[in-house]
């Protein structure tokens, strides 16, 4: 046995209901007096029950998906002409992206609080979109020195957004099992942050309004986060920023569209990746085991349903191909990825490489 794995500093607060009270205990701590505070429109008044009592120097609600170059602009000129000393984001991956893209340019510190499951939160990746293309990165400088978590944010989050957001986490782990820097550390954390999402996301959709079932989403969440920031991006994201960035689509949706197909393209490959994914679903198999969550969840299918043009599959099959990272166990070229990327366009129920 021998590899090379990364484990980042943060710190993680999680207790539910108690989001305002940890997030002021940490900027006391910290020594923050002049906090900026993002959230989206949707989610200010969220923001200013959880930081209101807080030094704020200023709040900013323009955020966007995929972080346009534009928004990540202006965010940094209010944070100078504010003359912040710390950030704060309140909201989903989104959010926390536009926060990390301050940091990115600025070192200023983010405190995270997230609403949704994307674990973005615990990431050292950021992202940023500029004439439809994405382009993303590491730098110990955006990830978030410390993360809040409340699962109680989480209760007003739909159902099918809950099953979006959870299936991006569980891709998070699927991905960390052969992504570049792919280690047993990673694969231990992603095989229990699989098995919590797949409890988790049952207990949401059975009972939306019970803490139990968001907990657990959000525990599997942060460990999917943390087995991706040190495996890297593997196949899956690489496919997920060229659509995001090439159409506009929405991010948690696309992840949980494209999953299945990537599963079932790599798994007959990483044998020992399947087992575990197959293990933590308590299935026959890892195809099956995912398909049968899907199905109870009644996940996204098809990547035609949230925008992706028909006429797009081809370009963006040229456009994973190049960034697509090496070592990825099935084989990749252009043919191969047209075929899955039409397959999750139309949402076929037949997947090419399925195997049982």
């Amino acid at each position: 046995m021998r590899f090379v794995h990364d484990t980042l500093p943060q710190r993680i607060r999680f207790a539910s209901g108690e989001a305002a009270a940890q997030l002021a205990a940490e900027t006391t701590e910290r020594g923050y007096a002049r906090i900026m505070v993002i959230a989206a429109e949707s989610e200010k008044d969220l923001a200013r029950r959880v930081a209101g009592t807080l030094p704020v120097a200023g709040w900013h609600h323009e955020v966007a998906q995929h972080v346009p170059a534009p928004v990540a602009r202006r965010a940094r000129e209010t944070a100078a002409a504010r003359d912040v000393d710390a950030l704060v984001s309140v909201g989903g991956g989104s959010t926390t992206g536009l926060a990390k893209a301050v940091a990115l340019t600025t070192g200023l510190p983010i405190i995270a609080v997230p609403t949704t499951y994307a674990g973005s939160e615990a990431t050292d990746v950021w992202g940023l979109t500029d004439a439809n293309r994405k382009t993303t990165g590491t730098d110990a400088r955006v990830l978030p020195r410390t993360v809040v978590y409340d699962a109680s944010l989480t209760l007003t989050l739909p159902v099918g957004l809950s099953v979006a957001s959870g299936l991006n986490a569980l891709a998070h782990c699927v991905d960390a099992l052969w992504a570049p820097r792919a280690n047993p550390v990673n694969a231990a954390l992603a095989g229990e942050g699989i098995r919590a999402l797949g409890a988790g996301l049952r207990r949401v959709a059975g009972d939306p309004a019970g803490l139990p079932g968001r907990e657990q989403t959000l525990y599997g969440a942060y460990l999917s986060a943390v087995a991706f920031a040190s495996a890297g991006s593997g196949l899956h994201h690489k496919i997920c920023h060229v659509l995001g960035g090439m159409f506009g689509l929405p991010h948690a949706e696309t992840h949980a569209v494209v999953l299945p197909h990537v599963l079932a393209l790599n798994a007959p490959a990483a044998p020992d990746a399947e087992h575990r994914i197959a293990a933590a679903l308590n299935a026959p198999s890892a195809v099956a085991g995912l398909a049968k969550l899907r199905a109870e969840l009644a996940a996204p299918v098809a990547l035609r349903d949230y925008g992706m043009p028909e006429a797009g599959i081809g370009r963006a099959a040229e456009a994973v191909l190049s960034v697509a990272p090496p070592g990825n166990p099935a084989p990749l070229d252009v043919g191969t990825l047209t075929t899955l990327l039409r397959a999750a366009w139309a949402g076929t129920e037949e997947i090419p490489y399925a195997q049982e």
